[in-house]
């Protein structure tokens, strides 16, 4: 071996050494069996469990959705509930496929920890006080203290509204959202900050709802969504489409309760969307039904929304701007063609 050569070979391993590695996510999972979901451990409407360990919610039907793209079956999913903290260190170390938690779309995780496979829930953080204190209005917690989950974009978004609306700003830190919102219980704090859906979720768990108000100020974006590991494109786009594979159904009104009659007789659009047409699914690695098999066993994202946390839930959530784009609202997602 020439000198060059022994050069070529060195450099090509110590590339190899600090690429990441490239695992191909879906074959480990078709080979398990089962695709597992890393989910919030207590979130009214979007991740909860009940006596038997059951999971249900807004985040937990996306992936079984993701189960039913795969294997057509809903039940083929397992959750592993996961901490704000520890969430992105769980991703990244395979403790989970996907994370179907209330995660916020950002430059800094989206560079660091993974990938996300697009939005689910348009959200804003706000403020939650007790009626009886008087306060209507974010405008008014100037140096009053402010119950905050860490490791959240929740506890940054805070200091920065408090900073440009030139308030003295009072957290009381706990280290996750269920700790959180027991210190507002106990009167640790006047208000307890996080995203206003979570808002929702948690005072329609606290003994007396009506006794606490949340503020009508939203501080922050917060884009909410699935997110996969950096480096495995393919699997990255299974999850993105399932999202996409609902909320085109709802656009092209194919619901749970429809698609199996309206296939046969539907646009060239949808019957491209339910695998009557064209190659989606092979394009994928996935059947030709697997947009058909999520409509078909979750439901479209209407039904989704509806089912867990719409207006007749306890969460009384209107879709707001997460209607579809074409009824005035932020939902849109590429065709599949």
């Amino acid at each position: 071996m020439n000198r060059q050569t022994y050069y070529l070979i060195a450099f090509a391993l110590t590339i190899a050494a600090v690429m990441p590695a490239s695992a191909d996510t879906l074959d480990t999972v078709k080979n398990r069996g089962v695709v597992i979901c890393g989910v919030n451990p207590g979130l009214k409407g979007f991740s909860q469990s009940n006596s038997l360990g059951v999971y249900s919610g807004f985040d937990v039907d996306l992936c079984r959705a993701v189960a039913s793209a795969i294997f057509g079956d809903p039940e083929a999913a397992e959750f592993v509930p996961i901490s704000a903290s520890e969430r992105f260190d769980a991703l990244t170390t395979n403790k989970f496929d996907v994370l179907t938690r209330n995660t916020t779309w950002t430059l800094e995780r989206n560079a660091s920890y993974g990938e996300y496979a697009g939005v689910s829930y348009y959200d804003g953080q706000g403020f939650m006080v007790r009626k009886r204190s008087g306060i209507r209005s974010a405008m008014e917690l100037d140096n009053k203290p402010i119950c905050v989950s860490r490791g959240t974009t929740t506890e940054l978004n805070a200091v920065d509204f408090f900073k440009v609306s030139d308030m003295r700003y009072k957290p009381v830190y706990f280290e996750d959202g269920a700790k959180a919102i027991a210190g507002y219980e106990s009167e640790k704090c006047i208000a307890f900050t996080t995203d206003r859906s979570g808002l929702a979720a948690q005072r329609a768990d606290l003994e007396q709802p009506d006794a606490h108000l949340v503020l009508p100020e939203v501080i922050s974006k917060e884009p909410l969504g699935p997110m996969v590991r950096i480096g495995d494109a393919r699997w990255a786009n299974v999850v993105r489409w399932t999202l996409n594979c609902m909320i085109n159904a709802e656009e092209m009104g194919l619901t749970s309760k429809n698609i199996n009659r309206k296939r046969s007789a539907s646009s060239p659009a949808a019957r491209r969307l339910t695998g009557a047409e064209g190659d989606a699914g092979a394009r994928l690695g996935l059947s030709a039904e697997w947009c058909a098999n999520v409509i078909r066993e979750v439901g479209n994202y209407a039904e989704n929304y509806e089912r867990n946390v719409g207006p007749d839930t306890d969460l009384a959530l209107e879709r707001g701007v997460n209607q579809l784009w074409t009824d005035g609202g932020l939902m849109y997602a590429p065709p599949i063609r």
